[in-house]
């Protein structure tokens, strides 16, 4: 075996790297890509109609089951109330339901350990003291008996030290914190294992250059109203984890990234002068 790429969890991932790099005679190449625990910072400058539909798309697009869905709301609290109320008016107007049809947002979950997961990550949340603003819920009866819904769903009061903060839930579940500077909202984003993907709203550019130089993620957004922290494109953006997340530092879709999977050689050659 020549080398290994892998997508998926950090756990198995870690798993392979540490089986792989132990039992190969000499040393070979693994390109690994995990997950993350992706943040979005709101901050008082920002245009709230730009952040609410870039957080609601990078949250419950997919269900959230993606390594780049934001998971971690960080506010202003001089915004606080005005922005989740604007947040919680457009999650609950989200329409969950057959994936076939144009107005469906969000469908069915993966699988039933999916959904067993998310009643058990929301009961948590609530015995931790958190607050649902929306959501928590299965939907189980009529058509939703056919499949694995659940509702999306927005958390407050979650303390930052508790898992459902550190650990990649893929799933609907957002977590909201607020914020008084944003160094403290750059440093809660920060506070954790991974670094896949990060966003920021606000119309302030001190504020996003103090961002992108403070963020340990590979990939970062500035008012991405189609996606808090997602949207990546092959050949126009490079995808890139940092520290957890994954183990090149090298980004998909960049000019680096091929190279991951080639063996360098160095040729010379010595001719004689022709006498």
């Amino acid at each position: 075996m020549a080398g290994i790429a892998f997508t998926g969890s950090r756990d198995v991932g870690m798993r392979l790297y540490k089986r792989f790099t132990s039992e190969q005679p000499y040393p070979k190449p693994i390109v690994l890509e995990m997950g993350s625990k992706n943040p979005t910072i709101v901050t008082a400058k920002a245009d709230l109609d730009k952040a609410v539909e870039g957080v609601v798309r990078a949250a419950f697009g997919y269900d959230g089951q993606k390594c780049s869905a934001t998971s971690r709301l960080y506010i202003d609290r001089r915004i606080k109330d005005e922005f989740l109320a604007r947040l919680i008016d457009r999650v609950e107007k989200l329409v969950v339901g057959d994936p076939r049809r144009r107005e469906t947002f969000m469908g069915p979950v993966i699988n039933r350990r999916a959904f067993e997961n998310f009643k058990k990550y929301v009961a948590d949340a609530v015995k931790a003291g958190g607050k649902i603003l929306v959501g928590g819920k299965t939907l189980e009866e009529g058509f939703y008996a056919k499949g694995f819904y659940v509702q999306p769903t927005v958390i407050i009061g979650v303390p930052e030290d508790h898992y459902l903060w550190k650990q990649e839930l893929f799933l609907p579940i957002l977590l909201v914190s607020e914020f008084d500077t944003l160094e403290e909202a750059i440093a809660k984003a920060n506070d954790t294992d991974y670094g896949l993907t990060a966003g920021i709203f606000t119309e302030d550019e001190s504020e996003y250059e103090l961002f992108f130089s403070k963020i340990e993620f590979g990939v970062t957004y500035v008012n991405r109203r189609g996606g808090a922290t997602t949207g990546a494109w092959p050949g126009a953006q490079t995808f890139v984890g940092w520290k957890s997340s994954g183990a090149t530092g090298r980004g998909v879709g960049g000019p680096y990234y091929l190279l991951n999977y080639f063996r360098e050689q160095a040729r010379t050659i010595v001719k004689e002068p022709k006498k």
